[in-house]
């Protein structure tokens, strides 16, 4: 079967009833042994087109780090309202461009060979777009190949997006270094200048606002002060850096935003398409947030081996963490059965991990427990690929990168 997002979804919400919906994945792969991921089409559908709904027609591109898997990416972008991947590195990029003819590259690269791959290959330089902050990085592609030997390299500018609050300073994720209209467009005449570079885009991702959740239970009404603020100081910043571009190079785009910020970005004049891709598969992380509540598309089930104790259940793995600060919201989350928790001195282990509760006192060798990570793709460099799920039936496989012998980071 291939993943079609384009049909009917039901009127009802099966993840809205945990035990049912648990249950029917664990019966749809009773017969493949663990551990076990999937994905659940009915909820990725859901994903897939409230997405959509929230954008409010502006487009949106997909990020790709946050999938992994190229039929998933496929199936999205063939939704109307979808357009383009934001990819993560540029070897990653180019093997998408064989199939894909729109994708920006979200961070600049210093990858020479991929870099001379891009220059010597005429159809990928139209597909892709880099992403620069600093003449330096430009000196490096003219360094591995001089202008008048290569396809011209498209680029976009990534400006910083973040909150310098008064009082409180820097307040965001410590991205790009142009932060004032100024420093952007003297680094856009630098490109429009330079021969062999065209210059088709900005970028200017509000990570304090899309990936920081307003609705978690700790600190809400502060991150929300936070977010209103910035967003208020931000819209007026992004204009002025567009207006100053308008007269330096004709933009094709202006990305902005992500998963937890698609209303505000989307309703932003200055903003041509929004990037989204957490919100697809759905990871944990993305549960703490007023605005959208995602449907646990993808997760990921470890076997019961052993029981120290009647109230301990032991499966087999479960160190799965996601990047970030080491914290708890980065564990992966036991979900089904409810009710069980990690041992606070061993957590989620590299070979094993103890699930203390009640729930655990019914559990029995060879069960299965059913875990969400903390991040939407970061699950997939962990297997081969996904088993697809329909209600309670097993009805494909994705591969995931690394199933395709891809690990790009």
């Amino acid at each position: 079967m291939s993943l079609d997002l384009l049909s009917t979804p039901r009127t009802t919400k099966p993840w809205a009833h945990p035990a049912s919906y648990w249950g029917a994945m664990t019966a749809a792969l009773a017969e493949v042994s663990g551990p076990v991921a999937a994905i659940n089409a009915e909820a990725l559908r859901y994903n897939a087109l409230d997405l959509v709904v929230r954008a409010g027609g502006v487009p949106i591109r997909v990020a790709s780090k946050s999938v992994r898997v190229r039929e998933v990416l496929d199936a999205v972008l063939a939704l109307p309202g979808y357009r383009g991947i934001l990819a993560f590195t540029l070897p990653e990029a180019l093997w998408l461009a064989e199939t894909t003819d729109d994708i920006v590259l979200g961070y600049p690269t210093v990858d020479r060979a991929a870099i001379a791959a891009l220059a010597a290959d005429e159809t990928a330089a139209s597909r892709i777009t880099l992403m620069v902050d600093d003449l330096a990085q430009l000196d490096l592609v003219d360094a591995i190949a001089a202008p008048a030997t290569r396809s011209e390299i498209r680029v976009a500018i990534d400006a910083d997006a973040s909150w310098r609050a008064p009082g409180l300073g820097h307040i965001g994720v410590l991205r790009s270094p142009l932060y004032e209209a100024g420093e952007v467009a003297a680094l856009a005449r630098s490109i429009a200048a330079r021969p062999g570079f065209r210059l088709v885009g900005l970028m200017m991702y509000e990570a304090q606002i899309a990936g920081q959740g307003d609705a978690t239970g700790s600190g809400d009404a502060v991150i929300r002060w936070m977010q209103r603020r910035s967003a208020s100081e931000l819209l007026e910043r992004r204009a002025a850096i567009v207006a100053a571009l308008h007269d330096i190079a004709p933009l094709e785009f202006v990305n902005g935003g992500g998963t937890g910020s698609l209303e505000l970005t989307a309703s932003d004049q200055s903003v041509t398409e929004v990037t989204a891709g957490s919100g697809l598969l759905a990871g944990h992380l993305f549960d703490g947030y007023r605005a959208f509540d995602p449907a646990p598309a993808a997760a990921f089930a470890l076997e019961v081996v052993r029981k120290p104790a009647p109230d301990v259940a032991t499966v087999l793995g479960g160190g799965w963490i996601a990047s970030g600060p080491a914290l708890e919201s980065r564990q992966p989350r036991a979900v089904a059965p409810t009710g069980l928790r990690m041992a606070p001195r061993e957590g989620a282990g590299e070979v094993q991990t103890p699930l203390r509760g009640d729930a655990a006192q019914a559990l029995r060798v060879g069960d299965r427990v059913w875990f969400r990570h903390s991040k939407s793709g970061e699950l997939a460099e962990r297997v081969l690929s996904y088993h697809l799920v329909d209600g309670d039936a097993r009805v494909g496989e994705l591969a995931t990168y690394r199933g395709e012998g891809k690990a790009f980071l």
